[in-house]
């Protein structure tokens, strides 16, 4: 043979789940989650020798997910992963990593009558939770937590200019622009040792969801933005400072364009620099911005 197989791993995508927790109240609490698993290990025969003894069906895969929704809570999304890939870890000798993406879509109780609903619901936009949980054998459980589809937009105060020109540049410098973008952020945890530390971790999940969430609003409002460059890192730096478990945090920022329209041409209307009024929003090309900021160890020095 002179080809051999690099890589190899399956599993269950776009696994739908919904649960409902009823509460002693009377009132009830609802998740829904799209949940995909991918196993690695020693199931290359399957690909080079037609051998599937040690594959793990992806149906099984799916009906895990449903029992394991039935027996353990579904929140904070990062224990339920967890405890999900630690199962797989647990289950089959064989495997010997087990990916679990979760993606929480929103459910927000309704307000009738000016009283939150026991048991209604609304979407209130397609911001989604996300979590991804990896359980390898014997190293332990990486979790990565983050914030997708976040639509945000503001009037003014952003800027952009001091940027580098040559005889490619048409973009003209900006004081004062419209800026909007579509949050897609992640923090990443220092690995835990296993399941008894993810489950110490329970409220802190929530805590720091809420505080990248608020951390990323805040700044994104309040900062008047010289770039949206500046803008993620110091959000990227605060949320570090606010959960110290956190080792990096993650962001890709693409901007939603928003054009000026020159009306002059109809009887001299303005509608250009302070004018402006009525734009013009721009789906594609738009640009795309990304990093990742990392905590500095107490030694490190630039």
């Amino acid at each position: 043979m002179s080809s051999t197989l690099s890589y190899a791993r399956y599993g269950k995508d776009n696994v739908r789940v919904y649960k409902v927790q009823r509460n002693e109240d009377g009132t009830q609490d609802v998740t829904e989650m799209t949940v995909c698993t991918l196993l690695e290990g020693d199931i290359a025969a399957s690909w080079t020798h037609s051998d599937n003894a040690n594959i793990v069906a992806t149906d099984t895969q799916k009906q895990t997910v449903y029992i394991t929704a039935k027996q353990h809570p579904v929140n904070p999304p990062e224990l339920f992963a967890s405890i999900l890939s630690q199962h797989y870890i647990d289950t089959y000798p064989h495997i010997t990593a087990a990916h679990v993406d979760i993606i929480v879509h929103r459910w927000t109780r309704m307000e009738v009558e000016g009283k939150p609903h026991p048991h209604s619901f609304f979407r209130d936009g397609a911001e989604t939770r996300v979590v991804e949980a990896v359980a390898r054998r014997d190293k332990g459980i990486d979790v990565k937590s983050g914030i997708k589809g976040l639509l945000v937009l503001k009037s003014t105060g952003s800027q952009f200019w001091g940027f580098h020109r040559d005889e490619y540049t048409q973009l003209p410098e900006t004081w004062d622009r419209i800026l909007s973008t579509e949050v897609e952020a992640a923090w990443n945890w220092k690995t835990f040792t296993g399941l008894e530390e993810v489950q110490k971790e329970v409220a802190g999940f929530d805590q720091a969801w809420k505080d990248a969430r608020t951390i990323t609003m805040e700044t994104f409002a309040n900062e008047n933005s010289p770039s949206v460059q500046n803008t993620m890192y110091l959000m990227s730096d605060q949320i570090l400072e606010k959960v110290p478990r956190v080792e990096s945090v993650e962001y890709s920022l693409p901007n939603k364009h928003y054009f000026e329209i020159d009306l002059s041409w109809h009887k001299g209307l303005k509608n250009t620099g302070k004018d402006a009024e009525v734009y013009a929003p721009q789906s594609d090309p738009n640009g795309l911005i990304q990093c990742t900021v990392t905590r500095q160890s107490s030694g490190a020095k630039l």
